[in-house]
């Protein structure tokens, strides 16, 4: 089982359920009101972690790759919808404890109906070092919290026109050469050697009919190419701009504050 401390260090990174299937990124940490143990993490979920969900970490441990978890995904995405609001209470610790069907001792909590309240020094950016604690009674510090926008560019798929495949008949002129044949007529003469006794004189007729070949056109269809439409997606990327607000924090000398007012 992870110490507190390797727990502390998954804030920021990914979140994966007991199947090893990527939920979301760790959030924060609740801890025990009795043992001061970890207890809950919350983990952003949906677009742009637009939500976050308490899963138990009874059972979780922590990675090179993030948070393994011992919930199934379903379970976490369907979990109870509760504000973080720093701290739970009795009726929505027992409301996550139904949810998630703990029927065992939660994780460092001997009654097993503990409530939980956030660990502040467990930042929620990934880009701070989270989980150190520290002793905050009777130091006498006054702080607040800076926030600042951040833009989260995603992607959505829309309609951008139709394309019609269409077949029309047009007309071209072809050209096929084919050889033909034709009988023409010559006179061939052979000589009678010595005479023919008897012969007649008078007028006769011989008749030779002649042929020719003369092209013939005829058409038919034939199949010569199939034609389709597909689609490929080209993949690109555009810059997106917007404006975003931060706050900055600055010390004010409230007695020179005041002689400049009196001026």
């Amino acid at each position: 089982m992870s110490t507190a401390q390797e727990l502390e260090r998954t804030i920021g990174q990914d979140v994966y359920d007991v199947e090893g299937q990527k939920v979301g990124t760790a959030a924060n940490l609740y801890a025990s009101d009795l043992s001061g143990e970890p207890e809950w993490v919350t983990v952003k979920t949906g677009l742009f972690g637009s939500k976050e969900s308490f899963v138990p970490l009874a059972g979780a441990h922590a990675e090179a790759d993030g948070l393994h978890v011992g919930a199934p995904k379903d379970l976490i995405k369907d979990a109870p919808r509760i504000d973080d609001q720093g701290h739970l209470s009795e009726a929505e610790a027992a409301e996550l404890y139904r949810h998630y069907n703990l029927r065992s001792t939660p994780r460092n909590a001997p009654d097993g109906r503990g409530t939980a309240g956030r660990n502040q020094d467990m930042a929620a950016d990934p880009g701070t070092m989270a989980g150190k604690t520290k002793d905050r009674k009777g130091s006498g510090r006054e702080e607040m919290i800076r926030s600042e926008e951040r833009l989260r560019a995603g992607t959505e798929t829309v309609e951008t026109g139709k394309v019609r495949l269409h077949k029309r008949v047009v007309t071209e002129d072809q050209q096929v050469t084919v050889p033909v044949s034709h009988e023409e007529v010559r006179v061939v003469r052979e000589p009678i050697e010595g005479g023919r006794p008897g012969a007649e004189i008078g007028d006769q007729d011989v008749e030779v009919t002649l042929h020719e070949e003369r092209p013939v056109v005829a058409k038919e269809t034939v199949a010569v190419e199939r034609v389709g439409l597909d689609t490929e997606t080209v993949r690109e990327q555009q810059q997106v701009h917007d404006k975003v607000r931060k706050e900055q924090v600055e010390v004010v000398d409230m007695d020179a504050e005041a002689k400049h007012r009196k001026h």
